[in-house]
């Protein structure tokens, strides 16, 4: 089995090498600075934290490349970063995506300028600048640009943050990243704290507090937000009864109707959307679980019954009503698909707390996923059946299915 594994993995690094040429995209149009793309049916486009966790695959293995290629990968790679902010506007609003299109601007850009209030850039833009300047060791190329960061996290404050609840919420349903999570998908405007917002959100003030620091600029702004959201978390988003995160509804308020509800009010702040979701997991993968709460949730993924698979983490417990896994592409479907993304998440935050065997499983278990995926049709593809393994659909895409060689670097690294 080691050996069929250990050809799997060389499976997919040549692939990756073969065909990274195809995510590297030069500028065009108002897409001034060159980029990186997921590939398949994305190709063209930049998008948030896609483009974090490619750049996240691809600086792990750069030695697998020539000079020139790395020189390109880090080229486009920052261009990742000044797309997004060429594209901020006044207020500080950032789009989450810059697609090609025969328009003047970003369709997002454009609708905001009419009024439209929709969700901004994911928490990920200081994590992919801390990324790629830890790995160049040098913070110099986006000094200049410290402002517009500060104006992009204050735009997430001032917007999305509910500031009696601890908590930052999702406008609406529309390019979330996990597109149709039932704790978001289709429920009111401004209803849903969730968990993937507010855990990538940690990570997000923490990469900022570093940049700024490193800059030689005062950071204890982000260090108090960051502090701050950690403790609402903890107070808000974890149950106690069934030892996970949830997303939670945030619009809690006593509704009076003549001399009704005079009394006694509603006094708790949320309501736990009690659904099961793989992103309960993050919090893990950003390092703020207590040791307690990682012990459950590894409890968690072990479960056959709810989260664990032969191929990584499913990203909807199996026992939810909402369990799917139909092919869909708008939205994508994360109602139980394998992404390897999920995988890597969790996989990260299990071996992080000391739980190596189960990280090793993913990572077994994502080797042999993608490599008979190579085999079989000569691709990759976007997201798998928890069941079968078989690609659900996209062939062609690349992205963060990279991070399966990240897992046997982190792995081999903490074996040292």
């Amino acid at each position: 089995m080691e050996e069929r594994l250990s050809f799997y993995e060389k499976l997919i690094r040549e692939y990756v090498e073969q065909n990274v040429h195809t995510l590297i995209k030069e500028p065009h149009d108002f897409i001034r600075y060159p980029f990186i793309d997921p590939g398949s049916v994305y190709d063209g486009n930049v998008w948030d934290w896609d483009t974090y966790w490619s750049v996240y695959g691809l600086l792990g293995m750069m030695d697998s490349f020539p000079q020139k290629t790395q020189d390109k990968i880090l080229e486009h790679a920052r261009g990742n970063v000044m797309n997004f902010l060429d594209h901020q506007l006044e207020d500080g609003y950032i789009p989450m995506m810059i697609e090609v299109a025969d328009w003047p601007e970003p369709y997002l850009n454009m609708k905001h300028k009419e009024g439209v209030l929709m969700n901004m850039h994911k928490p990920f833009l200081c994590a992919q600048i801390v990324l790629i300047s830890e790995y160049c060791k040098e913070y110099r190329w986006i000094e200049d640009r410290i402002d517009r960061l500060k104006l992009y996290l204050q735009y997430y404050r001032d917007t999305y943050f509910m500031e009696d609840k601890g908590l930052y919420v999702w406008c609406d349903d529309i390019m979330i990243g996990m597109d149709n999570d039932p704790a978001s998908f289709g429920r009111p405007k401004f209803s849903t704290a969730n968990i993937y917002l507010n855990g990538f959100m940690v990570h997000e003030l923490a990469c900022m507090e570093k940049l700024l620091k490193a800059c030689g600029q005062e950071a204890s702004l982000y260090a108090d937000w960051r502090k701050e959201l950690i403790d609402a978390i903890q107070e808000e988003c974890w149950d106690r009864r069934d030892k996970i995160y949830y997303s939670v509804d945030v619009d809690i308020r006593t509704r009076k109707f003549d001399w009704f509800h005079q009394g006694l009010g509603v006094f708790w702040k949320t309501l736990p959307i009690k659904i099961r979701v793989w992103s309960a997991f993050i919090p893990m993968w950003a390092g703020f679980a207590t040791a307690g709460q990682a012990e459950a949730l590894a409890g968690h993924y072990r479960d056959p019954d709810t989260f664990h698979s032969g191929y990584g983490i499913v990203t909807l417990a199996k026992d939810e009503k909402m369990f799917n896994l139909e092919a869909t592409n708008n939205p994508s479907n994360w109602l139980g698909p394998i992404w390897i993304v999920a995988n890597y998440v969790v996989f990260r935050g299990l071996l992080d707390y000391g739980y190596t065997e189960e990280a090793e499983e993913i990572c077994r278990n994502t080797l042999k996923l993608l490599g008979k995926d190579l085999e079989k049709t000569g691709c990759l593809h976007e997201y798998y059946d928890p069941f079968t393994g078989e690609p659900v659909m996209n062939g062609g895409f690349i992205n963060w299915n990279i991070l399966v060689l990240t897992m046997v670097k982190e792995l081999e690294e903490k074996s040292r």
